[in-house]
Parts: structure tokens; sequence; C-alpha cells
């Protein structure tokens, strides 16, 4: 078959400035560089729309460069080797790597991770079985220090990340986990997953709601251990509350002040953790690459005997791949948001 010589891709026109909008986005046609010695060439077949980009997306100094206009923003992506120049890397190999938002990627045999389809659908190399999935191991268990019997918190909790925490904390033994989310739909999904409580931080206070779930909790039971914040702002205030001494806190994410064009007000009671003795602690998935193949032992098991189930929200079409970034930072999604190409 004849090899392509050009792929649509997604680039950024401008920066957005609170929410972002379409008008941010250009769908282009881009040539392909020929391969060079030790590339291949990949066919996406699913690509990953996260929250961490919409801060990429910002002009500023962080942990990984802005995404520069009119170029191609990237992100995971999970597809086919149709051409190699690679050493181990060959036509019909299944590989994840960091060049999404576009059809096509040349990228260098060190950027790609062969992966074994035959195990789950190719999405859950983007979630579960990726760095979704290793972002929720990492941060419930290296980061928080979670340990059997503890009480769990979850903001976001509906998300990619915030479903798995929630069920990885029961399957190794928490005593009660609490997750929060934006929907009526999306708590019973919640409750489908096996959350032993959860509600929708629209219908009130977040405290006030995290004490009432609190108070459904098995007798003794006094406050949070761990939180793990997908969220920032008030959930945040309201789990510094409500945290028991040496209560360890993971902080992943902050999809409320993403888009915000105010500063934040919240957390206002922060000196609460001097006197509690609290652990908070931010982290990113890339520090804890080293902990991949421990994580993959625990959840292949779990994720075959249907004990952690994955929910994924799909988009198809490459066209599609800005709305659906849009609509994921305002929570349209249940799980993994993917676009699939074919």
């Amino acid at each position: 078959m004849s090899l392509p010589t050009s792929t649509k891709q997604f680039e950024l026109a401008s920066r957005p400035e609170g929410w972002p909008t379409l008008e941010n986005f250009r769908l282009a046609e881009a040539p392909l560089a020929e391969l060079g010695e030790g590339q291949v060439l990949v066919k996406n077949h699913a690509i990953s729309v996260d929250p961490y980009m919409r801060g990429r997306m910002n002009d500023v100094k962080s942990y990984v460069p802005p995404f520069q206009l009119d170029q191609p923003l990237e992100g995971g992506a999970v597809g086919e080797v149709i051409s190699s120049r690679a050493e181990g890397l060959i036509a019909g190999d299944i590989v994840v790597h960091g060049l999404g938002w576009r059809e096509y990627a040349v990228l260098d045999a060190g950027s790609v991770k062969k992966v074994d389809a035959s195990l789950a659908p190719e999405t859950a190399f983007l979630g579960a079985l990726g760095m979704t999935g290793l972002t929720a191991y990492a941060g419930l268990v290296k980061v928080a220090d979670f340990k059997a019997g503890d009480v769990v918190f979850v903001s976001g909790a509906a998300g990619a990340v915030g479903s798995l925490v929630g069920q990885i904390a029961k399957a190794m033994g928490a005593s009660w986990v609490i997750g929060s989310a934006g929907s009526a739909e999306k708590v019973a999904k919640l409750l489908e997953l096996g959350f032993d409580a959860a509600f929708n931080y629209h219908d009130g206070p977040v405290k006030d709601q995290l004490g009432a779930a609190l108070a459904e909790a098995p007798a003794g039971t006094t406050g949070i251990d761990v939180y793990f914040d997908n969220v920032g702002g008030e959930h945040l205030e309201a789990a510094i509350s409500t945290l028991n001494p040496f209560g360890r806190v993971a902080l992943c994410g902050a999809i409320s002040q993403y888009n915000s064009t105010e500063a934040p007000t919240a957390p206002r009671n922060l000196a609460l953790a001097i006197g509690k003795q609290l652990t908070l602690r931010g982290f990113i998935v890339g520090s804890y690459a080293q902990y991949a193949d421990e994580y993959a032992a625990l959840i292949a098991p779990w994720l075959a005997d249907g004990k952690i189930r994955y929910e994924e929200t799909v988009v198809h079409g490459i066209e599609n791949t800005a709305q659906a970034f849009i609509d994921m930072l305002g929570g349209a999604n249940t799980g993994k948001m993917v676009i699939t190409l074919d």
C-alpha cells in the first residue's frame, strides 16, 4: 500500500482566555517527514484529551513546555505502525505515544511503547492500562501513602483518574470511599462502581455534603485519611477541614481553576494543615514511571475478573477532537474521553 505523505492535525490558533473555544484551534493539513533511521510511521487509531492540556495552552513556565502557536498539539495516542526503520518494531505493531491530535505521526522508536492489544481494547492503553491508571495508582499509593482501613475522598471522581482511584482504594481495603461528581447520573455511576458514598457538588456546599457522606460511614469514623484532589478550590478547602490528624493529600489537578480568569479564593483554611500535621503533596505522573510494571501486575487481574471497571466516553472523528476537549473540561465525559479515528 502507498504510505501517506500528509496528515490532518490540530494546531493552536490562539491562546484561550478563560474557557477555550473552537476558535482557539485550527484543523490543518501538514506534510509528513520522511522516515529516518530508527523511526516509525504510526497511524493513530485513538487519541486522548486530558485536563492537563489546558495548562499547556497558556504561555507560562511549567513542568512541561507550553504548546506553541500555529504548531500541532500533543497528547496520548494509540495506533498502528505502518512503516518502520527501527529495530524491534514492524508494521502491524500497536504502540502508544505522545503525538496525538493528528491522524499520522513520525516518531523515534524510543518515543513509542509497544503494547499487547490482545489483552484489552486499544483505548484501554490510554486509560486504565496507561498513564491514567498509573496516575491513579501512584497518587493514591505512592503520594498519599494509602493504607488498608483508610477513609478516602476523591474529587472529580467520575473522571478517568478519579473513577479508578476510588475503585483501587476499595480493592486495596479502604474502609469507606467517597466521591464527588457534577451530576446525578455521575453520582449513580460512582455507586455502581463500588464507591460507598457519592454526592453532586452542585447540590450544596462541598463541606456539608462531605460531612453527610461521612455520617453514613462505619461507626467510629471521624474524618477522612486520604484526599485525592482533581478539582482544587472549594473541594480542597472542604477536605482540609475534614481530614484527620496526619491526613494525606495527593494534589493531582485543579480543574475548577484551569479556565478561571480571576485569582482563586480557596482554600482559605490552609493554616489547619499545621495543627493537624497534614501532608499536601503535588505530583506529576512522569516522576512515577518506575511503578508502571508494578501497577500493571496489580491491575490486570482486577480488570480481568471485573473487580475494577473503567469507563470511556468515545467521540468519533479527528475533526471532533477540539470539541471533545472543550466538552471534557466542562464535565461532559464519564471516565476517559477518547477520540477514535477509524
